[in-house]
């Protein structure tokens, strides 16, 4: 079963030789010959993440679909229980799946893919999300709930997520998970310096701001163009012609030491030079809001502050990413179906290859109709995918 099980797109976007080097040093490799070896359980756990309102003996139902006939079949093969399942998806954890999403999940965008670079950069995008997972005792115990006790407390245990995806494709490129109460720049962290890499242009809201995020972030050798509190104090060093002007930014206690003492030489070490845009558009009823955005693109003819203006407005795009997993996969409750930690982060990050698996499908076809990926339907293309599983001929794809 191993040799011919498969799941259309995904399965060539996941070669089952990637995915038994992921097993491998993963060291989860089955030990005996079992119902469910371990390629097949990722391939099911991705499955799962397909038909998020189907029990596991159903999917797996859809996944040996018209493969029983093959010859060399085994004509006394059951589809596993679902405990069996479970217990399957147990032994293989979550690692195997994170390790897959790390090597597999690389950026998708070409030069010519609408909204996917400016000024030679590659233009993502990082942002946050809750999920729900089922309540138990084990759950609960390690993301724990939202709000007070005696107050607001969320009705389920919580995940919370930062992701770094592709404005241009929708593609996740990017995630880290913890606990619900995680700082949301803790994860950040983790994604930026997993993730983020020279050549990239990351766009961040000012939910993400901070000194320490920005040295980090700029460290990594990517450019950041990021919305900043009006609050945040940037002097004007320099103004330039397209309307935007060079500051920089220090460290809060740097900013302390110097109103303290009146030594502006203080902190040379740690000044960042940074350039500033600011705009305004029209927010709810009659009010204007003020945008204020901070780049580390300091040259203005590369990177007009129109361009840049532009770019951010793209920012939304990456909160569509959230939206296609639980409105068009999770199941319509938006809970998570598992109940331990281990599953829920495999679970997690099945969402998230399959997720990509889609939108690299669909920057293909935009590419080959010449369209821009976000004119294509993803719903229209979950559901495509959803009958290559249904329709398969019993062969993994050839490799592209």
């Amino acid at each position: 079963m191993t040799d011919v099980i498969g799941i259309g797109v995904l399965t060539r976007v996941f070669h089952r030789d990637l995915v038994d080097t992921v097993l491998a040093e993963t060291k989860t490799t089955e030990q005996r010959k079992r119902l469910l070896p371990a390629r097949v359980v990722v391939y099911l756990v991705l499955a799962l993440t397909l038909y998020a309102s189907e029990a596991y003996e159903e999917v797996t139902r859809r996944l040996v679909h018209g493969l029983t006939s093959l010859n060399g079949w085994r004509a006394d093969w059951q589809i596993p229980t679902d405990g069996a399942i479970s217990r399957a998806r147990t032994r293989l954890g979550a690692a195997p799946m994170r390790e897959l999403f790390n090597r597999a999940a690389v950026p998708v965008a070409r030069p010519g893919t609408p909204s996917a670079f400016i000024a030679g950069r590659r233009v993502v995008a990082i942002d946050g999300v809750v999920l729900d997972v089922p309540d138990t005792a084990e759950n609960a115990a390690e993301f724990g709930y939202s709000g007070k006790e005696d107050v607001n407390r969320s009705a389920f245990p919580q995940v919370r997520m930062a992701t770094l995806s592709e404005v241009g494709t929708h593609a996740t490129i990017g995630a880290a998970m913890g606990p619900v109460r995680t700082d949301e720049r803790t994860l950040a962290e983790e994604v930026i310096d997993t993730y983020l890499r020279a050549g990239m242009l990351l766009v961040a809201d000012r939910g993400f701001y901070s000194y320490d995020l920005w040295a980090r972030a700029a460290g990594t050798g990517a450019d950041l163009l990021w919305r900043v509190s009006d609050t945040l104090e940037l002097p004007v060093l320099q103004y330039l012609p397209d309307g935007s002007f060079l500051s920089e930014v220090l460290p809060p206690q740097v900013k302390q030491s110097i109103k303290r003492t009146g030594n502006t030489a203080l902190g040379d070490d740690v000044r960042i030079r940074v350039r500033v845009i600011e705009y305004m558009i029209q927010g709810r009823g009659e009010d204007n809001v003020t945008i204020r955005l901070v780049t580390t693109i300091t040259d203005y003819t590369a990177a007009p502050a129109e361009k840049l203006a532009a770019v951010y407005a793209e920012r939304w795009e990456h909160e569509l990413v959230f939206d296609e997993i639980e409105t068009h996969q999770m199941h319509p409750s938006k809970v998570l179906r598992s109940r331990t930690p281990e599953l829920v982060k495999q679970e997690i990050w099945a969402y998230l290859l399959t997720h990509y698996a889609i939108r690299v499908f669909m920057a293909e076809a935009a590419e080959d109709l010449g369209e821009d990926p976000d004119r294509i339907s993803f719903i229209r293309s979950v559901r495509v995918i959803r009958r290559q599983v249904d329709d398969q001929a019993g062969l993994s794809p050839l490799r592209p």
